[in-house]
Parts: structure tokens; sequence; C-alpha cells
């Protein structure tokens, strides 16, 4: 007999997630406009009030790279000041319940994090990231892998001892853009050497839409069968060929419960241009258009959460109308369809139903309600030659 019932179909399926949000740094790292700091600091704020309590705000690495957040002192100031304190607790929200969280690739980025720390305006949370193939790895880092373990440890030390936790994603765990398939087993080893050195979380990544949902389900089993702490576990997820959403449910099927996205489905490399300059970034682009990548969308994704019944902490009409407002910010038509589509209503549009149908049913004598003609039997009676296959 066929089991009809989700979550005994996938018994670790929890009916409860955590989604961060990581618009500010994620999505806008891709932009090649410079997104005001208001513009910033107005979405995260809003995205608090909505439900998110985990956030990324900025990159703290040189501006000279990464010029788009040239300001995150400003931003990272914002979120520790008066006026921000005295909205949420308008809205009965505690400050120690959110947290922040800003990108350190390298241990100079880890130093500044420390220094504002020690202002009073540092990150909650900082990230450091690891590739399982050497050549991203290094593209994206300078350094050899050897290199850079012994860096993270380094500064997962001095960040545990400025209070600061540390997050060590995992990348190209799907596959790389450069050198192409990777092992699984491998990414699995990566994270626990993260914990090993006292990493706080693991970010699982899906670094440029990679990713299946048959293997993203075997990986994140893998891991849970290794490490049955799902907490520990963040997945994330881009989007380059339209199945990230099937990615993030096989995920949630394999047990996982905290994901991010980002409003739009924003986010890529870092831009190569900034307004009229050309930028370092990350030099050319992984993809033929870069118009067409980003992460996993945060207005689709939470509807998809909310219709599957599981707890998400968002309110998300609010979410769906800060989709609205961000098409306005960038400037152009984004990725999410839940802000034009909206969510699916259980009790239906009924203003597009036609007139007349009650007066036809009481015409023809109907009972109201009925589905099939009345000298029908109460149920179908299948051919012998449907039922021989069951």
């Amino acid at each position: 007999m066929t089991e009809y019932d989700y979550w005994k179909i996938f018994p670790r399926m929890s009916r409860k997630v955590t989604i961060g949000d990581i618009t500010i740094r994620d999505g806008f790292q891709h932009e090649e406009k410079f997104i005001s700091t208001a513009a910033k600091i107005f979405y995260a704020e809003e995205m608090i009030l909505a439900g998110c309590r985990e956030i990324e705000l900025t990159n703290l690495g040189n501006p000279a790279g990464i010029p788009q957040f040239r300001d995150a002192e400003q931003v990272l100031s914002y979120f520790r000041g008066d006026r921000f304190l005295k909205r949420i607790a308008r809205k009965g929200i505690k400050p120690e319940d959110i947290m922040f969280t800003a990108v350190t690739i390298r241990e100079p980025a880890v130093d500044r994090a420390i220094e504002l720390k020690n202002k009073g305006i540092g990150p909650d949370r900082i990230l450091m990231m690891v590739s399982t193939d050497p050549e991203h790895h290094f593209a994206n880092s300078g350094t050899t892998l050897s290199m850079y373990w012994k860096e993270a440890e380094r500064c997962i030390q001095k960040a545990a001892d400025a209070g600061i936790k540390m997050c060590g994603t995992v990348s190209t765990i799907w596959g790389s853009p450069i050198t192409g398939a990777t092992r699984l087993e491998d990414a699995v080893e990566f994270t626990k050497r993260w914990l090993s050195i006292g990493a706080y979380d693991i970010e699982h990544a899906d670094h440029d839409g990679s990713a299946s949902a048959a293997e993203v389900y075997r990986y994140f089993s893998m891991i849970l069968d290794e490490i049955p702490v799902p907490e520990v576990h963040l997945a994330h997820f881009h989007e380059t060929k339209r199945v990230a959403s099937a990615s993030l449910l096989a995920a949630l099927q394999a047990g996982i419960t905290r994901f991010e996205g980002t409003l739009g489905g924003l986010g890529g490399q870092p831009a190569n241009f900034l307004d009229d300059c050309p930028m370092r970034g990350t030099g050319e682009y992984y993809y033929k258009d870069p118009r067409y990548v980003g992460l996993i969308t945060m207005e689709d994704l939470l509807v998809m959460i909310d219709e599957l019944g599981i707890e998400h902490g968002y309110d998300v009409d609010r979410v769906l109308w800060l989709g609205e407002k961000m098409e306005k910010t960038i400037g152009r038509r984004l990725r999410s369809e839940a802000i034009y589509n909206g969510r699916t209503l259980k009790e239906g549009h009924m203003e597009f139903a036609r007139p007349g149908l009650k007066k036809l049913i009481e015409k023809q004598g109907e009972k109201p309600g009925q589905l099939v003609p009345a000298d029908w039997a109460p149920r179908a009676t299948l051919p012998e030659k449907y039922c021989a296959r069951l």
C-alpha cells in the first residue's frame, strides 16, 4: 500500500525551518550600480520586521576590490544604534535574537570585524570559505587549500576570543564552474574539518547552480548521517537553470532546517563593473549572461515553505511587498513569480466565477454540489484492463 503522508515518507523532514536573508550582501554584490546606504538599511530593517532573524549585512573585505560595500561601517553602525533598537522594541523583537553576519574571506577582513566588534558595532558572525575544487578556491582566495585551512584555524580562534562566531562555508559541493565534477565525499570531509577547528556552523553552498535534486538529497543525507545536528547546517543555493527550488525541497526532505535566499533572486559573483567603472570583481563570469543568474528567490521560497505548512516565522505578505519595492530599487524585472502571482488562496477567486451556474443547476433539477449524474454509481468502477496492473 502506498504511503501518502509526506512526513512519513521523509521522516527527517522538519515542520519548522529558519530562513536567513542575504540580499544586502550576496544579492547586491552582483549589481553593477552602487546601492545606496539608505536602501541597504531599509531592506535589512524591513526584513527583520518581517520576521528575519539571521541576516547578512555586508562584506568587510578591502573596499578597493568590492566598492559596493564601502559603506560597511555605516550599515553596521545603524543596526547597533538607538533608532533601530527602539524600532524593534516597539515590535517586541529582542536584539539578542537577531544574528548579524559579515563576510570576511581573508584574515585582514577578520581583523577588521574584530576591530569593529571592539568599537561596539561589529558583526555577531563572520564567514570564511573553502572550495573542494583547489582551482576554484584559488580563484576566490588566492591561496592553496592547505594555506587557507591554517589561516581559517587562526582566524576562528581570534574571532572566538572577540566573541564572534565563525561560519565555515564549503563550496563547489555539486560541481565547480572551473574543473567540473567534484566528489560529495570531499565536501563531507571539509564540513568535518571546519567543525574540528571550531566553526560555529556550516554553509553548504551551490555557488553556480550545479546542484540537482537527487544529488542534493544524497549529499545532505550523508551529512546528517555523519553530523546529525540539523541546526549546524545551512543550505545555500544559486539559481541558473530554474531548478533551485527542487534542490531546496530535496534538502528539506533530507532533514535540513536552515536556508537562505535573496529578494528577487539577486546575487552571483562580485560585479566586474560598478556604475561607470570596471572593477576586478572575480574576473569574467562563469555564465553566458550574468543577468539571469542569482540565488534562490526569497519571495518564492517563502511561499513554497508556507504552502507546505512548515513554520517559518515570516510575514509573507510583507516580504512580497518588499520584493515589489526591490524591483524599483534595482530598476528591472527580477525573478520572483510570487510578487506577481501571489499565494495560492484556499478560498479561491470567486470574483472570477461566471454568473448563472446556480440557476442552471436548479433548472436541471440537480442538487447543489452534485458532481456526476444522479443515476451513476457513487464510486467509479474501472475496466479490468486497468485493475490488472495494480
